[in-house]
């Protein structure tokens, strides 16, 4: 008996051991699954913790915190292939420890000897370029900068080929990134995307690259470059810019570094044809001067940091679309074949799931078009709408440039002088276009008012002669949002040195990670429009005269030329590509 009770009770102590084993297995599973990675159990199975470190993105006033995970669970031990057909076997280092950066922080640890020929390398990059090759101003990020020790080697593979084969699994960083407060609010203020803009650039939702590439590292140091940007140089009027200092730093590295790869595939009727006229112009003169360039565009794709996809979204309208079928599916299916395409014959796309590709498109139509499978590109759009998808810190808000003249897109550029511009406010245009140009004429229109020539269309005249005279003699220019967001009037007033009102709730302006947009133009929300005369009224003679002042300043920006010229349009659109680029960029 006394044996019996004893071998029942040894049964009965396996099967309570087994239990409680099964139940601490389902506690640490689901604490590794579905607890936040701050969670102190998580960090028992996490080897690549967070860093944090406040980083000043647009000033003395503006701080952020910089998220960089240097390692994950899914990237270690992972076999490359590489483009011969050799095999590499890269393991990303487990601990902190083992990962070589570059540092003056003594807390951080010492510089390894990787790093030191790196540091050579990067020396001899700048006095090849002729760049500052002081890497004494390299400023210590506080976190670990892994080298190209776990670069798969030898990608040599020529355009043509058959494709590479799958190589590993993408990291992704911040993939579960709490949405801000900020996008909750139907209308967000510029105050609110400047703060979705330092969020998303200090911690973007953006993959990591499948390996290693010396374009990777040239970004890296372009990043660090920027941030430890010297004191401004002569040139640039600081008030316009957010921080002009960074902006002048960023806008020399990308012309001493850049290099862009223009992918030659496409159906012709819609790749590599620009439109130089009307209201989608941008896409079309952008196109034209990067497919011309010799200094950004390389023909080594291994060099390049971007990637172009040259297609034109008003061809692929006038191609593709069937007048009044309201069906825009040919169009989407058309780019989503053609991403389709370039991933499966080339190893760029899949290295990096798109995110150093970037297009440049008017369209009204463009983000709807490319929402799925360019999601990941950085994309130039005019039609920068908060509430349709655009990323703050990746999309590029894209000018909205009316061009009549295509031989001579400078024709007209300039006005009166302020003391010869008699109106206060002027605006024509088609009154049908959108709801909110109706309720403009509702309270502004019939001439019941000099000070507000707000108008419908005018009387046709030679070369819109009428309309452009109105913008030259006018203090303000109103630019109300159309069916979208954007509108060309924007940078038709400062073309024509009138002061912008902007019209348009949750409309992200162009060039708006780098320029001050408060400082030379004025925005009042749609629900204001019956307020309209009270708010310009206020505005003190001082100040009108400064924004007027300033808008004859950043006239630089926007405006396009026969052959690029430095700070111009051209450069503008690809240095806000390559500053979005710099700044959503993580290495593995």
């Amino acid at each position: 008996m006394g044996f019996k009770l004893l071998k029942a009770f040894h049964v009965e102590t396996r099967r309570l051991l087994w239990l409680t084993g099964l139940v601490f297995i389902t506690v640490v599973l689901f604490q590794c699954i579905e607890l936040p990675k701050g969670n102190s159990l998580w960090s028992m199975f996490s080897p690549g913790e967070v860093s944090e470190q406040k980083v000043n993105f647009f000033g003395k006033n503006s701080t952020s915190y910089l998220v960089s995970n240097m390692s994950s669970p899914s990237a270690v031990n992972s076999k490359i292939v590489s483009e011969d057909g050799n095999n590499f076997s890269g393991r990303v280092d487990e601990g902190r420890n083992n990962v070589p950066f570059i540092s003056e922080n003594p807390e951080l640890g010492n510089t390894t000897k990787s790093n030191s020929s790196f540091t050579e390398s990067l020396k001899e990059y700048f006095a090849l370029h002729k760049g500052n090759s002081n890497l004494a101003l390299i400023k210590p990020l506080g976190a670990p900068l892994v080298l190209s020790h776990d670069v798969a080697p030898n990608f040599s593979m020529e355009f043509g080929t058959s494709a590479p084969p799958a190589p590993p699994p993408l990291v992704h960083v911040s993939a579960k990134n709490p949405r801000l407060t900020v996008f909750e609010k139907e209308v967000l203020s510029l105050s609110d995307m400047s703060e979705a803009l330092i969020q998303n650039f200090a911690s973007p939702s953006t993959m990591i690259p499948r390996w290693s590439s010396k374009a990777d590292e040239e970004l890296v140091l372009a990043k660090q470059l920027i941030e430890s940007a010297p004191p401004l140089k002569d040139g640039l009027y600081a008030a316009l810019y957010r921080n002009a200092s960074m902006f002048q730093r960023s806008y020399e590295l990308m012309e001493q570094m850049l290099k862009v790869y223009i992918y030659k595939e496409g159906d012709t009727r819609i790749f590599h044809r620009p439109p130089l006229l009307g209201i989608y112009a941008s896409e079309g003169w952008f196109m034209k001067h990067m497919e011309a360039n010799r200094h950004f565009v390389t023909k080594k794709p291994k060099e390049a940091h971007l990637f172009y996809l040259p297609f034109s979204s008003l061809q692929l309208e006038e191609t593709l679309y069937v007048p009044k079928s309201h069906d825009r599916k040919p169009l989407i299916q058309h780019l989503e074949d053609y991403a389709d395409m370039i991933s499966a014959k080339y190893p760029f796309w899949n290295r990096t799931e798109g995110t150093d590709h970037f297009l440049v498109a008017c369209h009204d139509w463009v983000p709807s078009e490319t929402k799925r499978q360019m999601a990941n590109c950085i994309r130039a759009i005019c039609n920068s709408d908060v509430k349709e998808g655009f990323k703050f810190g990746k999309d590029v808000s894209l000018p909205e440039t009316n061009v009549r003249k295509s031989q001579n897109s400078l024709r007209d550029v300039g006005g009166k002088p302020p003391s010869k511009r008699k109106t206060l406010a002027f605006y024509a245009g088609n009154t049908l276009h959108g709801y909110l140009r109706p309720i403009l004429l509702q309270y502004w229109g019939n001439n019941t008012d000099p000070d507000m020539q707000i108008h419908g269309t005018l009387p046709r005249s030679k070369d819109n002669r009428n309309y452009i005279n109105y913008m030259k003699r006018s203090k303000y220019c109103i630019c109300p949002r159309g069916y979208e967001v954007n509108s060309p009037r924007v940078v038709e007033a400062i073309f024509f040195e009138c002061v912008p009102v902007i019209i348009s709730d949750n409309f992200v302006p162009p060039f708006f990670e780098t320029l001050n947009w408060e400082s030379f133009a004025v925005f009042v929300a749609e629900k204001d429009v019956p307020n309209l005369k009270n708010i310009l009224v206020s505005i003190p003679k001082k100040t009108f005269l400064q924004m007027h002042m300033r808008v004859k300043k950043v006239q630089q920006h926007f405006l396009w030329h026969p052959k690029p010229l430095k700070y111009d349009l051209f450069h503008m659109i690809l240095h806000s590509i390559w500053y979005n680029r710099v700044f959503q960029f993580r290495p593995r």
